[in-house]
Order: C-alpha cells, then structure tokens, then sequence
C-alpha cells in the first residue's frame, strides 16, 4: 500500500497509506460523518463519547474518552490512520500518536472549515466523491437559512455549577448566528464563566444537553436571573457537531426560530 501525502487543517503534512484500511476516531461528531461515508469495515477504534451511529457505539472498541485517550490501546490496535481535532482532544495525547501513526488533524471555527473538513476526510478515506456531494448539500441548506431576526440578543449555556457560556471563538457562536442570534458573550473567548448580570440584555437563553445535561428543572432557575428573557431547551448536537450532522442543523434551527417567535 502506498503513501499518500495530504494536509490537514494545521497545515501539517501527513502521509497516510491510501487508502487506510484500519481508521481510529478520536472525535464523535467526525465518527459520524465515517459512518456516513460508509466507512463500516475501515474504522477499528472510536471514543467512549462517539455515541452516534448507535451501532457502532454498542460493536466498535473505544479507545477511551476525548481527552483522556488510551494511548497503548491505540498503539496495540496499530491504525493506518488517526483521525483527531484541535479543541476536542489533549495536544501532548495527539502528539504522542503522532510518534506512532499518521494523525489527521481538524481545527474548526464555523461552517466553511467544517465543510473543508469534510471533503478533507474524504479525500484522505478514499470517498472524495460522496465527501463532496454531502459538503455541497450543508452548504445549500444552509444557505436557504434565513435568520427569523437579526441580532436577537441571546446566551448559549454549556454547563452550571459554575454557569458556562458559549464565547465569541467558538463554533457555537457561529451556529448562533445561522439562527439571528446576537450572542452577548461574544466578546468573550471560549467557554468563559457568564456573567449572570449581563443576562438582562437577552432576549433568549440556550440551555444546552451536551455537555452539562440541562433539563426542564433548571429553566425556573435560570428565569431567576434573566425574568424577560426566553429560555428554551436545545439539542446539543446540532450547535456543536460539525460533521455530516450538519445536514440536520438547517431544520433544526428552522423550527427553533419558530419557537421563538412563536
């Protein structure tokens, strides 16, 4: 089998047997999108946290979480190739397989990198072809967005105990835009701790499942702080997967901006 060289998305050079017939996932919203390319033979090892397809989830050997990995389980298994993301997974865990094995980085801030990422995971898999089409179609529907408001203002809470919000830098603020909303954290980098006063200028409030589980519960608490703003549970996935997950955000945001003006 040979090398072939490809680029990742931080501009390293990878030489990657082509094509790679035994593909670790160290990043659940890109295991989805393998799955999708029809990658079922080809991917050997994937995280605890990779739960989409189900079936792959309950039949493929986990290789621990995202950012606790299990290094010599990977190395046991010995991968063609790695497939990793900046934000996602530990840097000096990425960089200790890098010493093994091809590792094929992602770094992903909104829907144009998440849409080259995509056609980059196909050109590296050998499934350029679908890669494309399904980039091509994210994209279409994306465009046929249409924001019910622009700049509504808006918080993204990610976690409690402390309260965590989506910041500017993040891809979750780029999905909050899709949707119209003016996120009034934005000049804040990450996933700073909110500042709970600063909730009286919103008129809508994300709460998040992923990764703190928010539930029916904690809207009356969050109401506390913010009386006159719209506080609507949303599904994670949709804001923070940017694999071919995408081709459901459309719709999803759709019937959101919905409940919001509704």
């Amino acid at each position: 089998m040979a090398n072939k060289t490809f680029t990742d998305q931080l501009g390293r050079k990878v030489g990657i047997p082509f094509p790679p017939t035994s593909i670790i996932s160290l990043v659940p919203s890109q295991t989805e999108l393998l799955f999708d390319l029809q990658l079922d033979a080809e991917v050997i090892g994937i995280t605890k946290f990779c739960i989409h397809p189900d079936a792959w989830f309950r039949s493929k050997t986990r290789i621990g979480g995202t950012k606790q990995l299990h290094i010599e389980q990977i190395i046991e298994l010995r991968p063609d190739l790695v497939i990793a993301n900046k934000e996602e997974n530990e840097k000096a865990q990425v960089e200790a397989l890098m010493q093994h094995f091809p590792v094929w980085t992602s770094d992903i801030h909104d829907l144009a990198q998440a849409c080259d990422m995509i056609e980059g995971i196909g050109r590296i898999t050998d499934r350029a072809t679908q890669a494309i089409a399904l980039s091509q179609q994210i994209r279409q529907r994306f465009a046929n967005l249409t924001p019910a408001e622009i700049n509504m203002p808006a918080a993204y809470f990610i976690w409690r105990e402390p309260w965590m919000v989506a910041g500017g830098d993040t891809f979750i603020h780029q999905m909050m835009l899709q949707c119209g909303f003016s996120n009034i954290y934005a000049n804040h980098p990450r996933y700073p701790i909110a500042d709970l006063d600063a909730l009286k200028a919103a008129k809508v409030i994300l709460l998040s499942s992923e990764p703190y589980p928010f539930k029916e519960k904690h809207i009356a608490e969050m109401q506390s702080y913010a009386p006159n703003a719209r506080i609507i549970l949303v599904d994670g996935e949709m804001f923070s997967w940017y694999g071919s997950r995408l081709l459901h955000a459309p719709n999803y945001f759709k019937e959101l901006q919905a409940t919001v003006t509704g």
